[in-house]
């Protein structure tokens, strides 16, 4: 969902939980990847193969 762009507001409604625990769990994700911003987190999370039916990017 937070590489799909969609919003918090939209990603807690999806879940079933609150707005401020999409917020925390959020953070603590970039915190974990070491990312500074939500788009940053999308990029090192697809490079690690987090994403839904991706596998790791090969390094070249």
């Amino acid at each position: 969902m937070l590489a799909s762009g969609i919003k918090d507001e939209q990603i807690a409604r999806s879940l079933g939980v609150s707005l401020r625990t999409v917020s925390r769990l959020l953070s603590e994700v970039m915190q974990e990847l070491g990312a500074a911003s939500r788009f940053e987190a999308g990029v090192k999370a697809a490079r690690l193969g987090l994403l839904d039916g991706e596998g790791p990017e090969p390094v070249a």
